[in-house]
Order: C-alpha cells, then sequence, then structure tokens
C-alpha cells in the first residue's frame, strides 16, 4: 500500500490508495490494465463437493436441537418457509453458502439453515410402518423390536443393503429400502 501522496504512470494518488504490482512495476495505466485480459489459471469447482467445506454433496446430517428455521436464501433477511421441530431428524445438504446450508427433509421440504442448527451425528428415519429390526443384516435372524412410520433412529452402522440403528437404547439392523437418510451404496462409518 502506498500512503501518502504519490505518483504511478504520472497520476497522483490519495492517503491509503493502493497501486498494483503491476502498475508500480511496469508505470502502467489502471483504466487499460483494467481492460486487459485476466490470465489466471481457474479451474472449475467440484460440483460433488461443498463450495465451503469440500465434503460430498449430497450429504445427511442432522438437527442438532428441536428447532430450525429453514429459509427462502441464505442469510437472516430471508423469509422462513419451513420450521424443523424434531431434535436428531436427519436432513440432506444439497448445497453450501458461507455459514448457510441448503438442506431438505424425507418429504422434499426444506430451505437455508445456518450451519450451527446442524450436526454431523447421523440418524435415519423409518419409512416403513412396524419395520422388524433384526439381530443380524440378515432376514432369517431374530426380530428384536419393530419401528413404527417415522420414527427417528441413530445410525450405528451401514454394509451394503442393511444398516444398524439405536431407538431408544436398542439396537437393531433394517434393510437400507426402509430407512431415509442414508445412500443406497453408503458403508458407514
Amino acid at each position: 500500500m502506498i500512503l501518502g501522496w504519490a505518483f504511478a504512470a504520472g497520476a497522483p494518488m490519495a492517503w491509503g490508495q493502493e497501486a498494483s504490482i503491476e502498475e508500480q512495476a511496469e508505470g502502467g495505466d489502471a483504466k487499460a490494465m483494467a481492460k486487459a485480459p485476466k490470465t489466471r489459471d481457474e479451474t472449475p469447482r467440484d460440483p460433488s463437493k461443498g463450495a465451503v467445506t469440500g465434503l460430498p454433496i449430497p450429504r445427511y446430517v442432522s438437527l442438532k436441537g428441536t428447532e430450525g428455521n429453514a429459509r427462502r436464501g441464505p442469510g437472516l433477511t430471508h423469509r422462513i418457509d419451513w420450521v424443523f421441530t424434531r431434535e436428531g431428524m436427519p436432513l440432506k445438504i444439497t448445497a453450501e453458502y458461507e455459514h448457510w446450508r441448503r438442506v431438505e427433509d424425507a418429504d422434499g421440504a426444506g430451505g437455508w439453515i445456518h450451519y450451527m442448527l446442524l450436526s454431523g451425528v447421523r440418524s435415519v428415519l423409518v419409512t416403513k410402518d412396524m419395520a422388524e429390526a433384526h439381530s443380524a443384516p440378515d432376514e432369517g435372524s431374530e426380530v428384536l423390536f419393530q419401528n413404527e412410520l417415522n420414527v427417528v433412529g441413530r445410525l450405528v452402522q451401514c454394509v451394503p443393503d442393511w444398516c444398524r440403528i439405536m431407538v431408544e437404547g436398542e439396537k437393531g439392523w433394517l434393510p437400507k429400502a426402509d430407512l431415509w437418510g442414508v445412500k443406497p451404496d453408503e458403508i458407514f462409518p
């Protein structure tokens, strides 16, 4: 930064005004420099990675508290379209912008939520009424308990076609087809 009055290519500059390295070295004109094409290498961003975190998009998270406002856009000035009210509810992140994450629930409802309202602790939503939780990832294994439709459980482990979840302290294996909040090919952890 050049302080005070200086001359770059014969043009006076005021206190705090900056002259670029190029202008200082070459004595170039600022207007001519602005018209010149920029040659910096801009590699395209990978759309399967978040612009802010670099984590995969889409990915699943959960609601940290008992309430989360989903807004029409990323910022407090945007209107609230939806309020999530189930602690631990699984949500799918579909985009990132600064401190905001665009999320949706199993029904596709959602909006932009501040990242502080989200948790990396994984949960799932049971999508089949009276879904059976087994002792092992096998249909022939013992049934330990049944889950009602829309029960939220904590995700413990996933193998190719099954996930082990915990609901009210009980653990059991359910087919991935009966769950929302996990990708079909996902192995967890």
